[in-house]
């Protein structure tokens, strides 16, 4: 990454208020909008690979809007190989350092410690972690020692044979209570109940039935105490809803969208603190309606 890139974002009217972490509070459900620095994602194909086209995309959603921009340099697709953690600082690194110094507030999406630590140094102010502190033992105090925001994610596995493991009770059941024990477990290590964001993990380990249940009860994910990011953007269960009636091929990833942003709706009505997408501006200006809906609902 040259220093010549430093490009920043154009003003934002109407700055909200911000959470006392500097995350943002706007009355709304927030969005976060996705930079995939992989080149093996499935739902852009590598497009924001190289550190350069990454940080244009990241101004291109904060220019739409994004609240977060959340940075990953893993796939986390079923199947996907990991990266060694050396590639995964040279993706990330310098996509957090030109997003944070253009003004945006950086979320980082990483299983590991290290990665974690250097990226809040970098200028991140949120660790996404889709194992939820299971892959990495150090993952928990390290986010206690940085008393940064920090969203733990239902996990079962990595992505090579998580799919395995997708066998539940009753789903919605089952994935609080987990979702329960990680954030005694993260509270234990340290980390304030203030900066603790707790994520149901859509296709991690669901099948497609599994994910419309949790979609449809997120009052119980709610009801941990904790504020909820959802997911559910381009996956492969809504392709599948869509598939195309002839042939049974499921809709690509990228025409997706629509699916996406009444997904968001449908969530933001249920309270969720915030919606992880690839297409910034639908989302936006559907939780937007969805808050001034609710406005003129009856008490």
């Amino acid at each position: 990454m040259t220093a010549t890139v430093r490009a920043t974002a154009p003003p934002r009217p109407g700055t909200p208020e911000l959470h006392p972490h500097g995350l943002p509070r706007p009355g709304r459900t927030l969005v976060m909008g996705v930079v995939n620095v992989t080149p093996d994602s499935f739902s852009d194909g590598g497009l924001s690979y190289a550190p350069e086209a990454a940080v244009a995309h990241g101004l291109a959603l904060l220019a739409d809007g994004a609240d977060i921009v959340d940075v990953g340099g893993e796939s986390t697709r079923p199947g996907a190989a990991r990266p060694l953690v050396g590639e995964e600082l040279r993706r990330v690194l310098p996509v957090v350092r030109e997003l944070a110094a253009a003004g945006a507030i950086v979320s980082v999406d990483t299983m590991r410690a290290e990665v974690a630590a250097r990226a809040l140094d970098a200028g991140a102010r949120l660790i996404n972690d889709v194992s939820g502190g299971l892959a990495d033992p150090a993952m928990l105090p390290t986010m206690a020692r940085a008393g940064a925001p920090y969203v733990l994610m239902h996990w079962r596995g990595h992505a090579a044979g998580m799919q395995a493991n997708a066998v539940y009770g009753d789903v919605v059941t089952d994935v609080v209570d987990e979702l329960r024990l990680r954030a005694e477990a993260a509270l234990q290590a340290g980390i304030r109940p203030g900066c603790l964001i707790v994520d149901p993990g859509l296709g991690f380990a669901k099948e497609a039935e599994h994910n419309w249940e949790l979609l449809g009860r997120l009052g119980e994910v709610r009801a941990l105490g904790h504020p909820v990011l959802v997911g559910a953007s381009r996956k492969s269960f809504l392709g599948r809803l869509l598939a195309d009636p002839a042939t049974g091929q499921p809709r690509p990833a990228r025409l997706r969208d629509a699916a996406t942003t009444a997904v968001s709706v449908l969530a933001a009505t249920q309270g969720v603190w915030c919606l992880r997408v690839h297409d910034v501006a639908s989302t936006l200006d559907a939780v937007r309606v969805t808050a001034r809906w609710g406005a003129e609902a009856p008490a």
